[in-house]
């Protein structure tokens, strides 16, 4: 009877205690940690956000030379890309890269780190990744120029403030070159986008190179996150909104009732690394994939 009693109070005891835990020792915890951070930064870099570094000054000012950008890759799965967007996309066979670097080794070892380095963004751009400014759609008419050196799409001239160096409207225009301001006008093919460069003294783009299709695109380039003294975001300049919504047939641009992709795609990864950082008292720095811009 007694030994029955004794047990209730054990029992009783064992109900009351507050169970703890134990807590891994930190040379556990780690490795642990950096597998959850591994393919927190695989899933975002897949599908929501990736960085891009800046090579070359097709873009300037808008984007200098070493500039990193995130883009969102989700944006499109939404709607059509639209007018003044900054897009990163693959390039056509007719595409040539602007900035030229050493030859890809064929190794398997090399194959396997690219791959790798893909996965987490760090890897060396293929040479077909490029970044411009969206300036015409399919079955928009778009040549150059006005009186007043201007570009035309379907008739209507477009005043771009953030032009850096454009292209002499003096010399010849040679097909194949972009070193002419003077093309005449190129319908754009269904599917298929018009891009520039904002530096178009330098840029290589649609003048040249022909457009793009729309399925190529990777992703809009919507915040220039470094340096950070250049911290800024890349709207749409009001004068391509203004056309935009005077277009029957125009992608509208995301706003209004809907979510905002740009915002969600921005929100969600600070959310998840931010959760892992508070846990684990560390931060992580992901390098940039070049560009070819």
């Amino acid at each position: 009877m007694d030994g029955y009693r004794g047990g209730g109070v054990s029992s009783q005891r064992r109900r009351g205690r507050v169970i703890r835990r134990k807590e891994m020792p930190l040379w556990q915890e780690l490795p642990l940690l950096l597998v959850v951070a591994f393919c927190l930064a695989v899933l975002i870099r897949t599908f929501l956000v990736q960085a891009f570094f800046i090579p070359s000054g097709s873009m300037q000012q808008t984007l200098e030379i070493g500039d990193r950008v995130l883009v969102n890759k989700v944006v499109y799965d939404m709607r059509d890309p639209t007018y003044g967007e900054i897009v990163v996309f693959r390039g056509t066979d007719k595409w040539l890269p602007e900035v030229n670097g050493e030859p890809l080794s064929n190794s398997f070892g090399a194959k396997l780190g690219r791959t790798i380095g893909d996965l987490v963004g760090v890897s060396r751009p293929g040479e077909r990744d490029f970044i411009k400014r969206v300036i015409a759609l399919e079955g928009d008419k778009v040549a150059c120029c006005d009186n007043q050196g201007r570009i035309k799409v379907n008739g209507k001239s477009i005043t771009e403030p953030y032009i850096f160096e454009n292209s002499s409207l003096d010399a010849p225009p040679v097909a194949g070159q972009c070193s002419s301001r003077v093309f005449g006008e190129v319908t754009v093919p269904p599917g298929q986008m018009f891009v520039m460069g904002d530096h178009r003294g330098v840029s290589q783009d649609a003048r040249c190179q022909g457009p793009v299709p729309v399925n190529n695109v990777i992703g809009r380039a919507f915040v220039i996150v470094w340096p950070s003294k250049r911290f800024t975001g890349l709207d749409v300049p009001d004068n391509w909104k203004t056309f935009a919504a005077a277009k029957p047939t125009a992608a509208a641009p995301a706003g209004g009732d809907r979510p905002d992709p740009e915002t969600g795609a921005l929100i969600l990864p600070f959310l998840l690394t931010a959760g892992l950082s508070a846990r684990s008292g560390l931060t992580f720095s992901p390098r940039a994939r070049r560009l070819r811009s």
